[in-house]
């Protein structure tokens, strides 16, 4: 019989995949840096700011989530 209902996620994977998004968000930002750095005078530089601005908002939140998860997995459980 097939489930309808997939089982939640684990919540380790949930970690690995946002550890896993970080790392790519921290290497498009290390690239934005750079393409900013070898075109300071082009129009385009304006783009590369906003996008620069766009992925640290985004590795903010990456990381605020990563520490809200793992304190939620590191909290001891009770038993009631």
């Amino acid at each position: 019989m097939l489930k309808i209902v997939p089982d939640p996620p684990h919540p380790h994977l949930f970690e690995d995949t946002l550890v896993q998004t970080t790392e790519h968000v921290n290497c498009a930002l290390a690239v934005t840096h750079q393409s900013l750095l070898l075109s300071t005078r082009s129009p385009g530089s304006f783009l590369l700011l906003a996008a620069m601005h766009e992925l640290e908002s985004v590795r903010t939140l990456l990381e605020n989530l990563l520490a809200q998860v793992q304190q939620v997995s590191e909290a001891p459980q009770t038993v009631h």
